[in-house]
């Protein structure tokens, strides 16, 4: 797993974690979906069909504008009229589901990069509500993900801040570079779709996990690493579960992480910096 890791020389690096299918198996909209629907924040049906539609976008690598359209909106439309400290919430439910779908190989390359003085982030259009705690229980530099805005506690189902997919991933990472000085050709970056290419393509070290089949040959072509995860096991989940008891991943910590992710400039849910 670590042969392509010493490629990079010395220098200001991180490394930058799709979430759906690369640092997790499965899907988080599905989880995030189960959740909301134990505690009858919005229908079933239409919890089931946002997740499903959201789990499509991905499957199918697709990354036009129309398509990233579509995908925001289902996203901002699951949290319209949502109060934020319901959403929260959640978390003490999500995080630890998360948590177990972690893949160890996954871990692994999260210990290497730190060990090596990287910062390591989640970078994923799913809500900012779940990539920054759930970046935080796992001790990593922080997560950026979409982030809604929000009035009077209220979400409005607009954006506040890019919408990080496709393109905008590559905007959130370079926003998060100038900030953090930090020299994109030499960091590395990991996704499973053919959605994330630019994001891919903006890095030094571009790594393929479990691709797509557009995302594999354009990695073969390139000289991209391709590596296969697999799925999670139970002493993952088990350590998900420790992980997420000892940093006490409550309502309120996951508040703390939306106020320093605020900071951002350009208002990039960057997270809570692990200590």
């Amino acid at each position: 797993m670590s042969e392509y890791l010493h490629l990079a020389t010395p220098g200001p690096s991180a490394a930058f974690f799709d979430l759906d299918r690369t640092l997790i198996s499965g899907s988080s909209a599905f989880t995030l979906a189960l959740a909301g629907r134990a505690a009858h924040l919005m229908p079933t049906t239409e919890l089931v069909r946002d997740a499903v539609t959201a789990a499509l976008f991905k499957l199918r690598g697709d990354h036009g504008s129309d398509v990233a359209d579509e995908a925001r909106d289902r996203i901002l439309g699951f949290i319209r009229g949502q109060r934020q400290d319901d959403l929260q919430s959640l978390n003490e439910r999500v995080i630890p589901t998360l948590l177990g779908k972690i893949r160890p190989e996954a871990r692994r390359l999260l210990d290497l990069h730190r060990q090596a003085g990287r910062g390591t982030f989640i970078v994923s259009a799913a809500p900012t509500e779940i990539v920054e705690p759930l970046a935080l229980s796992l001790g990593m530099t922080g997560g950026i993900g979409t982030r809604g805005r929000v009035i009077d506690g209220v979400y409005t189902g607009e954006l506040d801040g890019p919408f990080c997919y496709g393109q905008g991933k590559v905007e959130a990472i370079t926003d998060l570079a100038r900030w953090d000085n930090l020299d994109l050709s030499q960091c590395y970056a990991y996704s499973d779709s053919s959605s994330d290419l630019p994001m891919l393509s903006a890095v030094g070290h571009p790594v393929v996990v479990n691709p797509d089949s557009r995302l594999e040959r354009h990695a073969r072509q390139h000289g991209w690493p391709v590596v296969h995860f697999r799925q999670q096991t139970r002493t993952v989940a088990r350590r998900g579960l420790i992980i997420t008891s000892a940093v006490g991943l409550t309502a309120g910590a996951f508040a703390i992480g939306m106020t320093a992710g605020a900071r951002r400039a350009g208002q990039v849910g960057r997270g809570v910096r692990a200590s």
